[in-house]
């Protein structure tokens, strides 16, 4: 009788387990970046009818993740996005998200630096831009925005002089507090629906106006996102110059050929 190894056609692979399965699966899905750190996933009801599997082998897949740092899991709220460990901003374009709620989901720390709110003239720009004469004078906010303690953007924000804002003082009082100009038109109840943005690159030099608030000290290509704000009607509302240092802002698009399920089914649902 032959004590030799095994013949290699008759050698199996270890077979995988549900949760080993679903775990991949989960992981896999999560790759695709459809949806960001921090955002709450969908209900384990819901997970585990796309999977085929039942509660407790997707709870058991779950904590997998939740170990991991993947997911984060919240009782009695949900199942969230884990965060990874970045000084930058992460957004994609796909929605219309706040600087400062980035910068939750991202763990990163803002605060303001230098910070200026006047009237100012539009010019024939900005005034294209929001549809008005260019001698007519709106509230404009420019500010230096500090990443982790670092200088790591330049923004400007021209308000639409028919916006109703706060007072000056509540205004600065909010911007001081990391709110941006977004989240004070969606407080003081302005429609916002959208914003059209348009994306360049843009060298900095220490000795130009932008290059000198943002303390770089050589030549630097930075990015730039022009934006305009507008209602679902398309009357815009804001006009905004947002300048990014690089590794300060990871801007990204993600595309799919369809909206498929989260997850592949994996087998015939079970029962707890």
């Amino acid at each position: 009788m032959s004590t030799g190894p095994e013949p290699a056609a008759l050698r199996r692979e270890p077979r995988q387990s549900l949760v080993d399965v679903a775990e991949q699966a989960l992981r896999s899905w999560l790759a695709t970046g459809r949806h960001r750190p921090g955002e709450r996933l969908p209900p384990e009801q819901e997970l585990s009818a796309h999977l085929g599997i039942s509660r407790g082998t997707l709870r058991t897949a779950l904590r997998r993740l939740e170990e991991s740092g993947e997911i984060v899991r919240r009782q009695g709220s949900g199942t969230y996005v884990g965060r990874a460990a970045s000084s930058s901003l992460d957004e994609g374009l796909e929605k219309l998200v706040s600087y400062s709620e980035l910068a939750r989901r991202r763990g990163v720390t803002l605060e303001l630096g230098e910070l200026e709110v006047e009237r100012t003239r539009l010019g024939p720009e900005v005034g294209e831009q929001l549809g008005l004469d260019a001698d007519t004078t709106a509230t404009s906010v420019t500010r230096v925005l500090l990443m982790d303690g670092a200088p790591g953007a330049w923004m400007r924000d021209v308000v639409h002089p028919d916006i109703e804002l706060p007072p000056p003082s509540r205004l600065r009082q909010s911007l001081e507090r990391g709110q941006m100009v977004l989240d004070v038109l969606l407080k003081s109840g302005v429609p916002v629906a959208y914003t059209r943005a348009h994306i360049t690159a843009r060298v900095l030099t220490k000795r130009d106006r932008v290059g000198k608030a943002l303390e770089v000290k050589d030549t630097v290509a930075a990015l730039e996102i022009d934006h305009v704000t507008c209602t679902a009607e398309g009357t815009p509302v804001e006009y905004s110059m947002d300048i990014f240092l690089p590794r300060s802002l990871d801007l990204h698009v993600m595309r799919w050929l369809e909206d498929l399920p989260p997850v592949p089914a994996i087998g015939r649902p079970q029962r707890d």
